[in-house]
């Protein structure tokens, strides 16, 4: 029964439309997708074939695809201005000028992914190429830091070129997480599910790197060499009023073979709290190898 639905749904409903009107939880979406989709569901990014079935293993087509990417970053070309409206038949040779998706197209190219003039939109998408336009789409909404850090995955062959760093992003961003065998399955085609759960993790990386940031206290950072192999590193808050003030450091990030970054939490009293009324600093100890240029920065929040 769900391979007739693949195949009679219509174009416009498969990942994308407006939200079906019941707001209870698809029945064939397991516990890893249930999350993701229904949240892209409340945005009204995604829909179900019905009320209650996804169908999460269905294959996406690129022009679904397209399309909810433009939804779901919210692309427009509203600040362009064009001696005439710009069409799909003006950059893609198979995309109609009144297909549903051709203004999804037009928008995607003129906001910079990088979709193949010769692209038939009616294929399903590949894991590498939807991969590769989902990382150029959170381009769109500013520079994100990225870990100088090589993935190896054991599939590394199977992988376009020009895809690669695509790839390393999506699982440096924490997009992808790879399983045992690191494999990435580029050609596999891409999944419903499989969409939801990338895009999902894709918007909410968004949104966490581009939330207005508090301003951030002072730490200074002193490494103190005990040895020829390891230094004390000690994090200060500098001097506080009371003694309710606390940091702690909560971790070690090795970035290359000559930084460690260290991470660390604050903790301020208790409003009404009752603390001791004498000066004090704040500190918190931790070691690394001496060879390691170190440095601080606040844990990312839970």
């Amino acid at each position: 029964m769900i391979k007739k639905w693949i195949t009679v749904l219509s174009a416009t409903t498969l990942l994308t439309g407006a939200l079906a009107g019941s707001a209870l939880a698809f029945n064939d979406v397991d516990a890893d997708q249930k999350e993701p989709v229904m949240d892209l569901k409340a945005r009204g990014i995604v829909s179900g074939v019905d009320d209650k079935h996804f169908v999460p293993k269905g294959k996406a087509s690129y022009a679904q695809s397209v399309h909810m990417l433009v939804k779901a970053f919210g692309l427009n070309i509203d600040p362009l201005k064009f001696v005439k409206k710009p069409e799909a038949t003006d950059y893609f040779k198979k995309v109609p000028n009144n297909a549903w998706y051709a203004e999804s197209f037009v928008i995607a190219h003129l906001n910079g992914l990088p979709i193949p003039s010769d692209i038939d939109p009616s294929e399903s998408i590949t894991r590498e190429q939807f991969a590769d336009l989902l990382i150029h789409a959170i381009d769109t909404k500013g520079a994100f830091p990225v870990i100088k850090m090589w993935i190896q995955f054991t599939d590394q062959d199977d992988i376009d070129p020009a895809y690669n760093n695509s790839l390393q992003r999506m699982v440096l961003h924490g997009i992808v997480k790879l399983g045992e065998d690191r494999k990435f399955f580029p050609k596999q085609e891409l999944t419903r599910g499989e969409a939801a759960v990338w895009l999902h993790k894709a918007i909410r990386f968004v949104e966490t790197h581009t939330k207005p940031q508090a301003p951030q206290e002072e730490v200074s950072v002193s490494v103190v060499k005990v040895n020829d192999d390891v230094s004390k590193v000690v994090l200060s808050r500098g001097q506080k009023p009371t003694a309710g003030y606390g940091i702690q450091v909560t971790g070690i990030r090795f970035e290359g073979d000559d930084r460690a970054v260290v991470t660390y939490t604050l903790t301020d009293p208790e409003p009404d709290s009752l603390n001791a009324a004498v000066i004090t600093e704040p500190k918190a100890e931790t070691y690394v190898h001496s060879k390691y240029k170190v440095v601080a920065e606040p844990a990312a929040a839970k």
